[in-house]
């Protein structure tokens, strides 16, 4: 086990990666701005398309590029499945990670689509995390990893779209939620992979309990990761840094995706603001996240898939935003009258 002194350090060295991050290119911006406002159509008309530009803009710099799109999707196996949270074993995360590189899940028919490329990355399916419930999910050294695993993915693209498998992660993805925003299990515990009667109460009290157990651990936002998440969390919440340090814009996926980062914005807000959120799931605690990170969703279509599903699906919105800001003619070039 390691020591006090090393483990601190670990912690020290992972809370490091938030500092100095950087900001949007308000001159980008400018540049996005000036030529937006030249194009043959009213201020504002395209609505969120408009928005979705001046994000690529801040983040990636101008002009505008959307030629290497990635889709990652993160797989980790959580103890916590031994107590009924899910409708599936765990043994389902190992199948569908082979259905995942054998090209016959829903993520490669929406990937092969839209040119999305897709990296699927397994952490030690073989050693799923602690049961949360009885003590911490992860070691430092476990989470520190799979941190790392995160940030490592993360090349060869101009906008990253993070996903996630995990039987029982939507029950570690609630247990996230409720220690970082509060209230009670039922506010943040769906059906996740379709359980419902005694088995969602299950799982509701299964959440309870492992805040209950953590409870005098859980202010600090990467100890909450740790104790509470799973190695695929971890490893969203890595990449997410890795992203913002790269200056790659994110699209995030769904309900576990997105509490993964939201951890992030509450060791240090603005940590997220180049991060958009792909769709709202149909899992219900993921709206009301959403709510509290103040991030509206590209799309709402009931889906609560994950494996990235919804996010890869948005890159199309995103696609359309960069074309109509390159590709439409301004007034000079349509002859047609701007404002008097």
């Amino acid at each position: 086990m390691p020591s006090p002194r090393a483990r601190s350090k670990t912690r020290a060295e992972i809370g490091s990666s938030l500092d100095r991050l950087p900001v949007a290119d308000d001159r980008a911006v400018a540049r996005w701005a000036k030529h937006e406002g030249s194009l043959v159509k009213p201020a504002g008309a395209l609505g969120r398309l408009e928005s979705l530009g001046q994000w690529l803009a801040a983040w990636q710099g101008y002009p505008l590029r959307l030629k290497k799109p990635k889709a990652v999707v993160f797989a980790g196996n959580h103890g916590v499945a031994a107590q009924g949270v899910s409708a599936f074993p765990a043994e389902v995360t190992v199948q569908m990670v082979a259905a995942f590189k054998q090209g016959g899940a829903a993520i490669n028919q929406i990937c092969r689509t839209h040119g999305i490329a897709l990296d699927v990355v397994p952490l030690s399916l073989d050693r799923p995390t602690a049961d949360f419930t009885q003590a911490a999910a992860m070691t430092d050294a476990e989470f520190a990893d799979a941190f790392g695993r995160g940030t490592k993915a993360i090349r060869g693209t101009d906008l990253l779209v993070l996903g996630e498998m995990g039987i029982a992660n939507t029950t570690a993805a609630a247990a996230i939620c409720l220690a970082l925003y509060g209230g009670r299990a039922v506010d943040w515990v769906g059906p996740g992979t379709g359980v419902k009667g005694a088995a969602i109460e299950r799982k509701r009290r299964v959440v309870q309990a492992a805040i209950a157990h953590h409870r005098r651990h859980l202010k600090d936002g990467w100890e909450i990761m740790r104790r509470v998440g799973g190695r695929e969390l971890a490893a969203i919440a890595g990449a997410v840094v890795s992203a913002r340090r790269q200056r790659i814009p994110v699209v995030l996926d769904g309900f576990v995706a997105t509490a993964a980062a939201a951890a992030l914005e509450r060791i240090r807000p603005g940590a997220l603001d180049h991060c958009v959120v792909g769709h709202v799931s149909a899992e219900p605690g993921h709206r009301r996240l959403l709510a509290n990170l103040g991030k509206p969703p590209l799309l709402d279509l009931g889906m609560r898939l994950g494996e990235a599903s919804g996010a890869a699906l948005a890159v199309a919105v995103i696609r359309t935003a960069v074309a109509c800001h390159t590709g439409m003619a301004s007034f000079g070039e349509a002859a047609v009258s701007g404002k008097r």
